[in-house]
């Protein structure tokens, strides 16, 4: 069992990449040889199986992956924790909290698609949390297959110092083999699945090619590796296999170079070598630096040391509703947990008891009773949330959370039946609390169910869920767009307001103006007592107040809070007897209408920040989609083959934006989008909500008839 391994020997690592890397079928083939299954299956395969790691029918489905899966196995005397991500967008946070708590990774890189939109996002995440990674370009079987050119777009786009360690022999369909330039033997891969790995001489006409590309990656390494430079200064012919793979380790470990591999993983070719690089070049927990706050301490860094003797330390990194509860995945970073121990949640110091230890294989589950110091497993019966840092007790240790983007995208949902209402709220409550990014708030001016997220991909996948894993099947509306009424010029009232049943009656007169307030005010409204000579009286001031306050609430135009305005009440009238409270905070509501009918109301919508990012090939396509959403176009600026175009658009217009961009861009455009401020609406916009609210007004008095 894995648990024996010394931690020198342990290898925690993910596979990160674009879309359609191949990064699952990748994984598929590091289980296959390192003896974890015993067939190959492929993610979208005939025979309708799918790879083990996409366990969920939606992955296998739709032949992508959504969740992280992890797993383990022995490679050698070494143990591979394995991490297989997302590459969507719309799953980035399952890339964020995976990269968080591992200690190396393998960048896949299609090499026909080079560096894509999302290879940059997960190199942006590798670098946030240092995490030294080797890049395997795959698929080099495939036509259009060019090596050298991906990986220079390493070094242009990512920005790597990228070190090739070996040379392909062919490519696209002749693609037979490797060359390794550290040992300068030639590699090929017999047998069904590739499990029989040949060594040979380099081909003869392949030969002086190696020799100048050997001389090549020498030099790359010694550029970042000070001993192996001072080697290289001394005598160049004099450097052996082993100073160099020293070297690479020291650079790699360091972040000073990104070692680079190839191969097909469909075609199984490469996949061992590369197993042999992430024991040779990764490091192994104890190199890797993990930093705690000590909250005892005005939370000062503590550097944590993967020894298992010493006070317990674990990150509980993802959530899943298991068969039997909750399961939470956790890196345990210092010491070491037992079944049967108690550990402390630091987050709100509580005692829990651990009942189950187990290691993940995607889906299934191999029982341990203790992990140590740079184990990833995964616990059972533990109430937590995602990023909450556990301790024996001993110490009051935090570790730093990780970067949790914002939503982009909103949805309103209701159940379709609502004797179902228990397993919606069930399903919502779940869901947030695996998953940071998909966010649920109740809108109170709209009584809606309001559900954000990543892209319309992933809100889709979480509906879809609800309707399969708690048989809640649910209606997904436009969401209600918070839109906002406003005067565009000063509007006066007099109004008088008087009413006689019989005893003692209501009078009141309420007489000022409402004005447009200076666009930089703080507040939204402001209330204004102008009034001389006690024509309203003091203790009747608040009352005004009051009224005007609830009358701003919702606008007559399309019934939406009143916003940016002041009012000033100037002169009035009262009756010693019929005068109160409730006959001036009437008036004052009536007046508002009156004065707000004659001050011009305008209807604003919210307007927001847009950031398009696509191939340049498709630059046209990109403005072109933003000017049909009334968007206007603040800049655009072109880097390393990308467009940037930045853009203000109603955020009206932009439902369904994700998968317009997608199709118009191959799946390769991204964007983010953010509030920028309220603006007003276009007349014949204006004209057509005010329609509508006449008519949901219509209905709503029709049904209480």
């Amino acid at each position: 069992m894995a648990s024996n391994v010394p931690i020198e020997k342990i290898r925690n690592i993910g596979i990160s990449a674009h879309i359609d890397s191949g990064k699952t079928t990748l994984s598929e083939r590091i289980l296959f040889y390192t003896g974890k299954i015993h067939e190959i299956h492929e993610v979208r395969g005939k025979d309708g199986v799918g790879a083990i790691m996409d366990s969920m029918d939606l992955e296998r489905e739709k032949g992508i992956t959504i969740q992280s899966a992890a797993t383990y196995a022995m490679w050698g005397d070494y143990n591979i924790n394995l991490i297989d991500t997302p590459g969507h967008v719309d799953f980035t946070i399952e890339v964020e909290r995976a990269l968080r708590v591992l200690d190396g990774a393998i960048l896949v890189l299609c090499s026909v698609s080079g560096v894509q939109s999302q290879s940059i996002t997960v190199d942006r995440q590798m670098k946030r949390y240092k995490v030294p990674r080797i890049a395997f370009i795959n698929k080099m079987d495939r036509s259009g297959a060019n090596y050298d050119r991906v990986a220079a777009q390493l070094k242009e786009k990512l920005g790597h110092h990228a070190v090739k360690l070996q040379y392909p022999i062919g490519a696209e369909d002749r693609f037979q083999g490797l060359i390794d330039l550290l040992s300068m033997k030639a590699f090929y891969f017999d047998g069904e699945n590739g499990e029989n790995v040949r060594e040979e001489a380099i081909p003869a006409d392949m030969l002086d090619e190696a020799k100048l590309r050997r001389d090549e990656m020498i030099e790359g390494i010694a550029n970042v590796d000070d001993e192996l430079g001072e080697a290289f200064l001394m005598d160049p012919g004099a450097i052996n296999e082993e100073q160099l793979r020293a070297a690479v380790r020291r650079a790699t470990i360091a972040l000073k170079m990104t070692p680079v591999m190839c191969g097909s993983a469909y075609k199984n070719k490469g996949v061992q070598l590369l197993l042999n690089a992430v024991c040779s070049y990764l490091p192994n927990p104890k190199e890797a630096t993990n930093e705690a706050l000590d909250q005892k301490n005005n939370e000062a860094k503590v550097i944590l040391e993967s020894d298992a003797n010493k006070p317990f330390v674990g990150l509980a990194f993802k959530l899943e509703d298991g068969r039997y509860g909750q399961l939470t995945y956790m890196r345990i970073y210092q010491g070491k947990v037992s079944k049967g121990d108690f550990i402390f949640n630091q987050v709100n110091q509580k005692k829990v008891k651990v009942p189950r230890i187990v290691r993940m294989h995607a889906s299934e589950m191999h029982d341990v009773s203790e992990a140590t110091a740079g184990d990833i497993v995964a616990l059972f019966g533990i109430e937590c949330a995602s990023g909450d840092t556990f301790t024996d007790g001993t110490v009051n240790y935090t570790m730093t959370s990780m970067f949790v983007p914002d939503a982009v995208i909103s949805l309103a949902v209701t159940p379709k039946n609502r004797d179902k209402l228990t397993n919606f709220s069930k399903a919502l409550n779940r869901f947030h609390k695996e998953d940071p990014t998909f966010r649920v708030h109740r809108d109170e001016e709209s009584a809606q169910t309001i559900i954000s997220g990543m892209g319309e991909l992933h809100l889709e996948i979480y509906i879809e869920r609800m309707k399969r894993e708690y048989d809640c099947e649910v209606v997904a509306g436009k969401p209600q767009v918070a839109y906002r009424e406003t005067i565009s010029q000063k509007g006066e009232f007099a109004y008088t307001h008087k009413k006689q049943t019989g005893g003692s009656g209501q009078f009141a007169r309420v007489c000022g103006y409402v004005e447009p307030l200076p666009s930089d005010a703080v507040q939204q409204y402001e209330f204004v007592d102008d009034i001389v000579g006690g024509s309203i009286p003091r203790e009747f001031i608040p009352a005004c107040d009051k009224g005007f306050t609830e009358a701003v609430k919702k606008g007559s135009l399309i019934g939406f809070p009143v916003v940016g305005l002041r009012v000033v009440i100037n002169d009035g009238a009262f009756h010693a007897v019929d005068s109160s409270e409730m006959a001036f905070k009437t008036a004052a509501i009536m007046g508002f209408r009156e004065g707000y009918a004659a001050a011009k109301p305008i209807i604003l919508e919210p307007i927001m920040k847009v950031e398009v990012t696509a191939p340049e090939d498709f630059q046209g396509s990109v403005v072109g989609q933003l000017n049909q959403r009334r968007g206007t176009i603040l800049e655009t600026g072109t880097a390393e083959g990308y467009v940037t175009a930045v853009a203000e658009v109603p955020l009206n217009t932009m439902f369904g934006y994700s998968t317009d961009l997608r199709s118009a861009t191959q799946g390769k455009g991204e964007f983010t989008m953010e509030f920028a401020r309220y603006s007003p609406v276009p007349r014949n916009e204006a004209e057509a909500l005010m329609a509508q609210y006449k008519e949901k007004q219509a209905a709503e008095q029709a049904a209480r008839k």
